[in-house]
């Protein structure tokens, strides 16, 4: 069983997204997540911005409504 800090976790969260953890280290993040509500939003966060960014071509500017959702869900995590 991993025990992960809040540290080592941020540095995991995208390969934990993308599915490409092993099988100990994905438990690991879950486990964390169970118990850490600061943790928990953060990978929230991470979900909204993949989404909200994540289909658009690297060489598009964000439109306005397009930052604003981002920017808001930073600043509103979700209930």
């Amino acid at each position: 069983m991993t025990d992960l800090n809040c540290d080592e976790l941020v540095e995991l969260v995208t390969d934990y997204l993308d599915g490409v953890l092993d099988d100990e280290m994905q438990q690991g993040v879950t486990d964390h997540l169970a118990g850490c509500d600061g943790c928990t939003t953060y990978v929230e966060q991470i979900r909204q911005t993949i989404t909200t960014v994540g289909s658009s071509p690297p060489d598009v500017e964000l439109s306005d409504d397009a930052r604003d959702a981002l920017l808001a869900a930073f600043r509103d995590p979700p209930d």
